[in-house]
């Protein structure tokens, strides 16, 4: 178990901007053990993001207080996944060999193609969550975030590292099947807390999932930091779209 504490921990001073107890001499097995909880990083961000939607709601209208949810989730992991789609739209979208791409995608400054990608996700996610009933909102939040996370851990378990060096090499080496399986069940398991039609909703997951691993693997030969936190937002908002669309 405290091993297992040891993991969390590690998983949550990556992802998120908490304060987290410091870890001596962690080995590069360790951190690549320490993304099997990366879904469970999504309980603490969603779960924190519905509690301020929560209390907005108690004192504000439904739009201002799903855009403070929104910021307080970007403000707990520190744009990090955002940061990811960001670049990974300029790099795809603006590199023509694998090589350029991946230069593009180092480079911190945010190009055309990254700035309008984030732009529509932030006003996608707004709108999308205006749609839905305020008193799922709180739910499909948390729901969304950990399977949301969990489609990047399936992205580490099935391509590779496409870089030789970087800020997400410690964590690169793919999932072990207990890890796997540890990530399915934190992925998953909020998704009791929602009616059982909602389930229906994860078939855009599934879709987008696709057809991003496949760009990922067409255009870079696997994949980067900056991919996964990419990975993270767009199925993020395929959950959703799917759950706009099924109508809980």
């Amino acid at each position: 178990m405290s091993q297992q504490l040891r993991l969390v921990i590690l998983a949550l001073a990556y992802f998120t901007r908490l304060p987290m107890p410091q870890q001596h001499n962690v080995t590069a097995e360790e951190w690549a053990k320490a993304a099997r909880y990366l879904p469970l990083t999504g309980w603490l961000v969603g779960g924190w993001a519905a509690l301020v939607l929560y209390v907005g709601l108690q004192y504000l209208p439904v739009g201002p207080a799903i855009v403070l949810s929104m910021l307080s989730s970007i403000l707990l992991t520190g744009a990090l996944h955002e940061d990811g789609l960001a670049d990974s739209a300029d790099g795809l979208g603006g590199g023509w060999s694998t090589e350029q791409a991946l230069t593009i995608m180092k480079d911190s400054r945010i190009g055309s193609y990254g700035a309008i990608a984030l732009v529509i996700a932030l006003l996608l996610k707004f709108n999308l969550l205006s749609s839905m009933e305020p008193e799922y909102l709180p739910l499909v939040l948390i729901a969304a975030h950990a399977v949301s996370r969990l489609a990047a851990l399936m992205v580490m378990s099935s391509q590779r590292y496409a870089r030789e060096e970087g800020k997400a090499q410690a964590l690169a080496s793919p999932p072990s099947i207990a890890g796997l399986l540890t990530g399915l069940l934190f992925g998953l398991l909020p998704m009791l807390l929602l009616p059982v039609q909602a389930w229906l909703a994860l078939l855009p997951v599934l879709l987008v999932w696709v057809w991003f691993s496949l760009k990922l693997k067409r255009r870079l030969g696997g994949y980067t930091g900056d991919c996964l936190g990419a990975m993270q937002q767009l199925t993020e908002l395929a959950f959703y779209l799917g759950i706009v669309i099924i109508s809980i």
